[in-house]
């Protein structure tokens, strides 16, 4: 009998982001970079477990705007331009270092990854992305689960029931239109939670849903089994809590693995470091300097010194950290063993981006850990719907709301340097479901066209990330654009609509940049 049930649930998301106007648009390579440092790594070792046999139970959201984008042909036609030219760096980089005993084998390793990562696009996922995870999704060691549509965030989106309402339906559609299925499971937009929010889940078949901690510890009645079993709600969805110890061995770079001293140096990279003539084509066409994935050194320590970075080593690392994890969480169990009436379990999520992106090694650590728990099987991964299923009857407590992020609730999206945009999003709502109403039975094509990229400019304007990145101060100026381009985009379509005059050149133009979710309509905003 195990000691523990262990769920990882990872959250797999960006902004869509999608500019064919331009040959080389810097925010692309938010997408390109997390397919090539996190999906792709995750995927290439799910399969390496899968083929030696090693069960693994993996959660993972792939949120609608990810799943639009890695299903996108023209975004994905940019993504294999994008590898090329690694792959071209990385013959230069080989000629470069060659002779240098600490730079040299860097520059093969990068260069062979690189090739390595086109070959798993064109062969085991056909350049689809979206296959590897239908794949092990079908074989049931993979549940995928959903998200808002647009990554909205709904405590404050809620104002306007149909906004709430659309961006989970929608999300439904999205998920079963890429996946064959619905989903059962929801990672919420930034884990936010407000009272209500399960009946609308509840009704849109969601069974679970992932909330930080206190959402629990809070909640009415607080749950007396804290984090380490689910809880349902009112409205019969389980609520997953977020275990703090976990989560924190791995998330933090200062007191967990990734700030290991021989892990991989995220901010050291060539597309800084090296003279400008030599590295321009494979930087931003501006001449701004980016990161190009290839990173020669290592943590090293706290100072600005840094030594030559030693993958081998650092695999080596991975190997003890999952022994090390795999030992806390046994010890951890045993304790809640003692406390409870059924076997406990611990819920570990993380952003996917932080394996692989952040923490280089963070893909090859999963599936160390996986490993470990083959091998001792004194615990069990298991997913959040499996866990149901062993144990159906759960506590019920009404979450409180919540989110997770820094103060644990709405702040990072909601204050003064990014309040101004939320009467933009709630007046955008209450006009397209007036107009909805008005030309629910039109049957004028083109006024439906209309009305349905206002659906998707609201959709894209309400995304979280351009709140977030304006709070953080990353990209702050992009966050900014992008949703006043949004909201400008609304009004012009609306003045189509009343002025009964259709630029037909600008509808075309928005259909085809701001083309998320083709299959949608606008009367699904009060339908849904």
């Amino acid at each position: 009998m195990v000691k523990g049930y262990w769920v990882p649930v990872l959250h797999s998301h960006l902004p869509f982001v999608k500019h064919p106007q331009y040959e080389n648009f810097l925010e692309e390579h938010w997408l390109f970079e997390a397919i090539t440092e996190c999906y792709i790594p995750l995927l290439k070792r799910l399969k390496k477990l899968d083929d030696d046999g090693v069960n693994f139970k993996l959660t993972t959201s792939v949120t609608p705007p990810l799943a639009e984008m890695l299903a996108d042909s023209h975004l994905m036609g940019k993504y294999r331009v994008f590898l090329d030219k690694h792959i071209e760096l990385g013959n230069k980089e080989v000629e470069r270092t060659k002779g240098d005993a600490h730079f040299s084998p860097l520059a093969n390793f990068y260069r062979d990854l690189f090739i390595e990562t086109k070959e798993f696009f064109e062969g085991f996922l056909e350049g689809n992305v979206l296959n590897g995870y239908k794949y092990f999704y079908n074989k049931g060691s993979l549940e995928v689960i959903t998200c808002g549509a647009t990554h909205g965030y709904l405590p404050i989106l809620s104002v306007n029931v149909h906004a709430v309402r659309t961006q989970i339906e929608i999300a439904v559609q999205s998920h079963e239109r890429h996946f064959g299925r619905k989903p059962k499971g929801i990672w919420l937009p930034e884990c936010a939670y407000y009272d209500g929010l399960d009946e609308i889940l509840n009704e849109k078949g969601i069974r679970f849903f992932i909330v930080d901690s206190h959402a629990l510890t809070y909640g009415r009645p607080t749950s007396v089994n804290g984090v380490y079993a689910p809880t349902y709600t009112p409205h019969s969805c389980a609520a997953f809590g977020r275990d703090a110890q976990s989560s924190k061995q791995v998330w933090s770079s200062k007191e967990g693995y990734p700030g290991d001293f021989n892990y991989r140096d995220f901010y050291r990279d060539i597309g800084y470091d090296l003279d400008f003539d030599y590295i321009k084509p494979y930087i931003n066409p501006d001449g701004v300097r980016v990161f190009t994935g290839f990173k020669y050194h290592k943590i090293t320590g706290t100072t600005d010194y840094k030594e030559a970075y030693n993958p081998w080593i650092a695999q080596d690392r991975t190997k003890q950290h999952a022994e090390n994890f795999h030992w806390h969480r046994e010890k951890q169990f045993d304790h809640l063993g003692s406390l409870m009436d059924r076997t406990p379990m611990v819920v570990s999520p993380y952003d996917a981006e932080l394996f692989g992106h952040w923490w280089f090694e963070g893909p090859e650590f999963l599936a160390n850990m996986f490993r470990e728990i083959d091998k001792h099987k004194v615990m069990k991964a298991v997913t959040p719907m499996e866990y149901l299923n062993m144990y159906p009857k759960n506590q019920v407590v009404n979450p409180n709301p919540s989110s997770w992020g820094d103060k644990g609730y709405y702040d990072v999206w909601l204050n003064e340097g990014n309040d101004w945009i939320y009467r933009h999003l709630h007046e955008m709502a209450d006009v397209l479901e007036e107009k909805t109403k008005e030309y629910f039975h039109t049957n004028d094509d083109n006024i439906s066209r209309v009305l349905t990229q206002m659906l998707r400019e609201l959709l894209l304007a309400q995304s979280s990330d351009w709140a977030f990145l304006m709070t953080t101060a990353t990209a702050t100026e992009y966050s900014e654009n992008r949703t006043k381009e949004h909201i400008s985009n609304f009004n012009e379509l609306l003045g189509m609509i009343n002025n009964n005059n259709i630029d037909f050149e600008l509808l075309d133009k928005l259909e085809y940049k701001n083309s998320i979710f083709d299959f949608i309509n606008f009367r699904t905003f009060i339908t849904s």
